[in-house]
């Protein structure tokens, strides 16, 4: 197929403006053609180039599309970091010795083992005061009681417990019920060594303790399990990402999944290094934006993997709308299209552009919707 028009060379060639997504090739149309004459299946393109006239035919049988009127939305495309929320470190309390401890990537959840103490289970429960006093029948009322009795009636113990801050027999019952469920002495008190408490669910990430050690320190640095992704953006960029919003996140392989920033830091950090002068290496100032996928399970167990995220910085409703493979570019930077009429007579057509959005570009100029634009073969 011959090209639409004649081609400038390297040095008169101006390159497109500066997008976030590639559309398909481009033909490029040289300023000042003179006649176009039509005949058979090809036009023939009479224009000067130094001084000279040359000739060239383009096809004019090329597939069309039409000219249409919807929403684009321009999305500026950022590299971020698949991995899971949170960052936790399970503390062993107490005397004693290490008897089981979980694996890396294990996951935890309430009434599950934490880790093992001389043979008897550390159940994880759920919450956000770690238990800091020994929990027994007629102790003062705390929100620690409450969250000891929130996990116990989630556990599914304790039928005439009184979710409230008070201790009661009801409480001392339940808490029996759950100690023989996990081996221990059926003392209806605990101690703040004898469970773990974390806000959800969590998975372990790498050990710190090893078998045998004393139940005291860190046992091992986990994660939450909700899939996060993490993207350190310039603050030249803060305009783009808003709480909230919706973004698409492009996995290895070209997967795409749907989510929303669920955080923006408002804290930047600088790369600067240590004793520059003030204000230097602000132009590589960055902060974090999280995101929250819509549907974890999408991702499958992908973990600590490269992602695109992209930002929708600016939307526009019920603009025009052609292919970005229809543009023909001049040498001056100037666009056109070719359209066809219904008798097939083409006719080049200049036009600006606007929002590019995959793989469609706003554009205004001497177009209708429903007229046709000349396309490149697939």
């Amino acid at each position: 197929m011959l090209d639409s028009a004649i081609a400038p060379s390297a040095s008169e060639e101006s390159p497109p403006p500066q997008r976030r997504r590639r559309g398909g090739g481009r033909r490029t149309l040289l300023a000042g053609t003179a006649v176009l004459v039509i005949g058979g299946a090809g036009v023939a393109v009479y224009a000067l180039r130094d001084g000279k006239a040359v000739t060239q035919e383009i096809d004019t049988t090329l597939p069309t599309v039409a000219v249409t009127r919807g929403d684009l939305a321009s999305t500026t495309e950022a590299d971020g970091t698949l991995g899971y929320a949170g960052s936790y470190t399970v503390l062993a309390g107490g005397d004693g010795r290490i008897t089981w401890l979980p694996q890396a990537g294990d996951v935890i959840r309430r009434g599950h083992q934490a880790y093992g103490v001389d043979g008897h289970r550390v159940p994880l429960l759920y919450g956000t005061m770690p238990f800091w006093r020994e929990l027994q029948e007629g102790m003062s009322d705390g929100y620690d009681v409450l969250e000891l009795e929130r996990n116990l009636a989630a556990l599914g113990y304790g039928d005439n417990l009184a979710v409230d801050k008070s201790f009661t027999w009801a409480t001392a019952e339940a808490v029996r019920d759950l100690q023989k469920d996990q081996g221990m002495t059926r003392t209806g008190t605990l101690a703040p060594g004898d469970v773990v408490v974390q806000p959800g669910a969590i998975q372990v990430k790498t050990l710190e303790a090893a078998l045998g050690g004393g139940a005291g320190g860190a046992v091992y640095e986990a994660t939450g399990t909700e899939r996060r992704v993490t993207v350190s953006l310039p603050v030249n960029q803060q305009n783009i990402a808003k709480k909230n919003a919706a973004v698409r996140v492009t996995l290895p392989g070209g997967k795409t999944v749907a989510g929303y920033v669920s955080s923006v830091s408002t804290v930047a950090t600088s790369s600067a290094k240590s004793g520059s002068q003030t204000g230097a290496g602000t132009e590589n100032a960055t902060f974090e934006v999280t995101v929250t996928l819509d549907k974890s399970a999408d991702v499958g167990s992908l973990t600590g993997a490269p992602v695109t995220v992209g930002f929708t910085s600016n939307e526009l409703k019920n603009v025009l709308t052609v292919p970005v493979n229809a543009l023909l570019a001049s040498s001056e930077g100037e666009y056109s299209v070719n359209v066809v009429d219904s008798a097939g007579k083409v006719r080049s057509v200049p036009v600006k552009l606007g929002v590019f959005d995959g793989d469609k570009v706003q554009v205004t100029g001497d177009l209708t919707v429903g007229m046709k634009v000349q396309v490149p073969r697939s």
